[in-house]
């Protein structure tokens, strides 16, 4: 049975080819090299607020886009890793770097719980399901003596890196900030080209083949919905440690939907669509925020038009236009 699941298994879809493809390594390095000047150029917390975003899209496009699994849920992640690494910094008196790994091992164990009963149910269930578990962990939030309530954990000290580095000079902290925002995004793009990321694809595009081929389908679902979260409590708690703050905005419902708003715009299932979709958003927040509520009209009204007009996403119609996977 081993060989014939292996034999049927060369049917799925498969990259063609072995590493990184050439225009991918020229992204690449022209991100990096961009992102290394912009500190010089830009506010380095804006930035540091861009690289934090563009981490947490790009973490729920690995399950929306490669896995197919549609969260709403996604603000508990970001929004609790945010809460532990707080809290961890600010009253444990931990180092930053092991305050952001205790978050994001939270978003792990939560990624883990939610995900196996979660993963039960398909398509508009499966996001209720996720909906709700979210708003559980809101509510929790709200009432739990250790998050602060309504004024959340404030004054979180962003500490000194492994001893040596103090991250209290924005510059500083926001080449902390670029690292782990390479880690995370190199993680994703390795797990999407391994086997494990084309056995997801091919649940994605047919599951039922998937099941006949004898892959265990919820096994791999809950691979990558608690991968999914991790690295989304990977963006919360590092964002937690740059604003030195964490707040019930980042566990709001609000907070899911804009997640799938970056990916939507930017892209989904390709690798730097999440990127340009949380950058887009980002700034507009940023830039627009003296309009007040505007800002959240404005941007149902680019979701409408990118729905409707560019339903691939900014980089899904370049993608296409060019004929190479972004």
């Amino acid at each position: 049975m081993a060989n014939q699941v292996e034999t049927i298994a060369t049917d799925l879809p498969r990259e063609k080819g072995a590493g990184m493809p050439r225009h991918h390594l020229i992204i690449f390095v022209v991100l990096a090299a961009a992102l290394l000047v912009a500190p010089f150029l830009l506010y380095p917390i804006f930035l540091m607020k861009v690289l934090c975003f563009a981490l947490f899209a790009s973490a729920f496009n690995l399950l929306l886009g490669y896995g197919g699994l549609l969260s709403f849920g996604h603000a508990a992640y970001f929004g609790m890793a945010s809460y532990v690494s707080a809290h961890a910094a600010k009253v444990w008196g931990l180092p930053p770097e092991l305050a952001i790994l205790c978050g994001t091992a939270i978003a792990a164990v939560l990624g883990l719980v939610f995900g196996a009963l979660a993963i039960r149910r398909q398509g508009i269930y499966f996001a209720m399901v996720t909906l709700a578990f979210a708003q559980m962990v809101y509510f929790f939030s709200l009432q739990a003596p250790f998050t602060g309530g309504e004024d959340g954990i404030q004054a979180v000290p962003r500490g000194t890196l492994f001893g040596l580095f103090n991250l209290a000079d924005p510059e500083t902290l926001y080449f902390f900030v670029l690292a782990i925002f390479f880690f995370g995004i190199l993680i994703i793009y390795r797990i999407i080209h391994s086997p494990f990321g084309q056995v997801l694809k091919a649940i994605r595009q047919n599951e039922p083949r998937a099941v006949s081929l004898g892959y265990r389908v919820n096994q791999y679902k809950l691979a990558v919905f608690v991968l999914s979260a991790a690295l989304s409590g990977l963006a919360g708690a590092t964002k937690a440690i740059v604003f030195q703050l964490a707040s019930l905005t980042d566990v709001y419902w609000a907070m899911s939907g804009e997640v799938v708003l970056m990916t939507l715009l930017g892209g989904m299932g390709t690798v730097f669509g999440p990127m340009v979709g949380a950058t887009i958003i980002v700034t507009m927040q940023n830039y627009l925020a003296t309009l007040g509520d505007w800002v959240t009209i404005i941007q149902g009204l680019i979701f409408v038009v990118a729905v409707l007009l560019f339903r691939e996403g900014v980089v899904g119609v370049l993608a296409k236009r060019f004929r190479k996977p972004l």
